[in-house]
């Protein structure tokens, strides 16, 4: 009984997480779909002090994620992970999909890890830890745009 709580409870989090956020699209989906010129990258620096960056490929996130940066704001950053090293994240054993990045004032528990945790536990992701792979760290903060690698 403990077992099918705890698959209810996953897929429970997983849809209301997923409607929170908004479609997705494919979780693999890595290459920009937009012209080179609606490309940027962004860091993502943690409560722990680690640094990630997020590629843009969407002329409106651009815009939004420098006003947060100009502006100091904080907004969560949320997006589906994506389980593989990015050639502008090779620390990283992921990146998230930029077709999936949003910007929120709040978010569900369930998608909250640092990066560093994240990394180390990326075989749990997709089940009970970040269900529907999406990650939403809480305390990240954009901090910056950064050159294309």
């Amino acid at each position: 009984m403990r077992r099918f709580t705890l698959e209810l409870g996953t897929i429970a989090a997983a849809t209301l997480l997923a409607l929170t956020v908004g479609p997705a699209g494919p979780a693999q989906a890595t290459a920009p779909t937009k012209a080179a010129a609606n490309t940027a990258y962004f860091n993502l620096r943690d409560v722990q002090g680690a640094n990630f960056t997020i590629l843009l490929n969407d002329a409106a996130k651009i815009k939004e994620a420098r006003e947060i940066v100009a502006d100091g704001l904080h907004k969560i950053v949320v997006g589906r992970i994506v389980k593989r090293t990015a050639s502008y994240n090779p620390q990283w054993e992921f990146h998230l999909n930029p077709d999936t990045v949003t910007f929120a004032d709040m978010a569900i528990e369930v998608c909250d890890a640092t990066i560093r945790y994240t990394n180390d536990h990326l075989d749990e992701a997709g089940g009970p830890f970040l269900p529907g792979l999406y990650w939403c760290p809480w305390t990240g903060r954009l901090t910056a745009e950064v050159p294309a690698p």
